[in-house]
């Protein structure tokens, strides 16, 4: 079988269907979460599209010739981004989302994850001043344990350290044990708010 050679490289618009792709495929706490919701793109639209149109910048892909297979992007500054989302991204995720997760025969895992995407404020976690970009990073099975994961991470740091950002965390599932080691690896730390169900690491960034 001829090796793929992947590349890491900024994000273009042309991605923004593949990165909708890896972010439903890995959307289970790393598993793929096709088929979950009544759409598809309730999970993306929440945790991809919204930094993809308003911080494209901060967007980074691993590219195997052929499509994106995964992806890492920031928010700069957690609390300029959820005030851009509100004013933004919810009332367009309200037309095509909220009704799905209204009256007796929603599902409850459906109200849930509609509830994340229309309280943006979740965001400012109480570290976010200490901390104050946040980060999302996902790739497909066939970009894994190839050291993309680092690759797109240490890009990204790289940008948000020219452009003067003291700090960055992020947010994971408990379940996912595996992504817990892998940032730990990586230098950042487990924050004291975290919990059970939700993990929260952070790193404080050189000075440019």
């Amino acid at each position: 079988m001829q090796n793929v050679r992947m590349e890491i490289r900024g994000y273009q618009p042309d991605d923004r269907d593949d990165c909708y792709d890896v972010c439903v495929k890995t959307g289970l706490a790393g598993a793929d979460a096709t088929g979950l919701y009544s759409d598809d793109r309730l999970i993306p639209d929440i945790f991809c599209g919204p930094y993809l149109d308003l911080e494209p910048v901060c967007a980074f892909v691993v590219d195997d010739g052929e499509r994106v297979v995964g992806y890492c992007f920031a928010a700069e500054n957690t609390r300029d981004f959820v005030e851009r989302y509100a004013r933004e991204v919810l009332p367009k995720f309200i037309l095509r989302h909220a009704s799905s997760s209204i009256g007796a025969d929603a599902d409850g895992a459906q109200r849930e994850m509609t509830g994340l995407g229309l309280h943006p404020e979740r965001l400012l976690i109480p570290e976010v001043d200490a901390y104050p970009a946040h980060l999302h990073i996902d790739l497909l099975p066939s970009a894994q344990g190839q050291g993309l994961g680092r690759g797109l991470i240490d890009a990204l740091l790289d940008e948000l350290t020219a452009r003067g950002v003291p700090g960055v965390h992020l947010e994971m599932d408990g379940a996912n044990s595996g992504a817990g080691a892998f940032y730990a690896r990586l230098g950042f730390s487990r924050l004291d708010s975290s919990d059970d169900d939700s993990v929260r690491f952070g790193m404080h960034l050189p000075r440019s």
